[in-house]
């Protein structure tokens, strides 16, 4: 049996639930995503500013692009004036002469607009071209008509940012072609010791790769050597060929 004071607060709910619709959470937990508009790497939390120690987040965000779907922020369910968040996030310069990664981080309070359609939707934790950072609570995406920021649309990655990536994947498919070019001119010059230095490395961490062969003299394990460095060097010299005509 119910005691007395549970008895009258289940009667006050029921009362107030046919009357005012009482006894109802006023606020709502909401998923949190991250945007980055910015030429730089972050990562970031939200709280509400009386409970900073109660954060959300921290995924870590790359230049020009979008994280994933976190857990979780809790707003009103009905907007109102001074609906207000603490933002605190961390990003990266780019590395000087040195090697060190000087790291920035900064705390915003931040202002909920007006929700779309008077509803809580998912919390957009936005950084601008500029670095500074703002919120959006919407169930849509930046590229749907509804979308209420002033930055419409997905990250576009500037023409600086895409000519860097373009240039790690220069260098790594031009070591590739290196790499194979040289394999192949040491087993032509150096046959016993590359094939060798193969077989050992083979035995180590791909046994199954040469069980159907004796030795590292066996000319059938030579040829497949020399076949496995021809296939790389193509691969990787027709990769470079790509990646040199879509420079940026």
């Amino acid at each position: 049996m119910f005691s007395l004071p549970r008895l009258l607060a289940l009667l006050t709910c029921f009362v107030g639930s046919l009357f005012l619709g009482g006894c109802e959470k006023p606020t709502v937990n909401v998923n949190l995503h991250g945007v980055n508009y910015s030429g730089e790497t972050f990562s970031y939390d939200v709280a509400d500013p009386a409970a900073p120690n109660q954060a959300a987040g921290g995924e870590l965000i790359d230049p020009f692009g979008a994280g994933g779907t976190t857990c979780c922020v809790t707003l009103p369910k009905k907007w109102h004036p001074g609906i207000k968040l603490q933002v605190r996030t961390t990003h990266w310069l780019k590395k000087p002469p040195d090697g060190s990664l000087p790291e920035i981080k900064q705390v915003y309070l931040v202002d909920v607009p007006r929700y779309i359609d008077d509803r809580p939707g998912e919390l957009w934790v936005l950084r601008e071209v500029s670095g500074n950072v703002s919120v959006i609570s919407s169930d849509f995406q930046p590229d749907h008509v509804k979308w209420p920021g002033k930055i419409k649309g997905w990250p576009v990655p500037s023409l600086e940012y895409q000519r860097e990536r373009w240039e790690v994947y220069r260098k790594h498919e031009a070591g590739g072609v290196r790499l194979f070019q040289e394999l192949l001119n040491e087993l032509e010059k150096s046959p016993d010791a590359r094939a060798k230095d193969a077989w050992e490395h083979a035995t180590q961490y791909e046994p199954d790769t040469i069980k159907n062969f004796s030795g590292p003299h066996d000319p059938k394990y030579r040829a497949k050597l020399k076949q496995e460095y021809k296939d790389g060097f193509e691969h990787s010299r027709l990769r470079l060929k790509q990646i040199m005509e879509a420079r940026p």
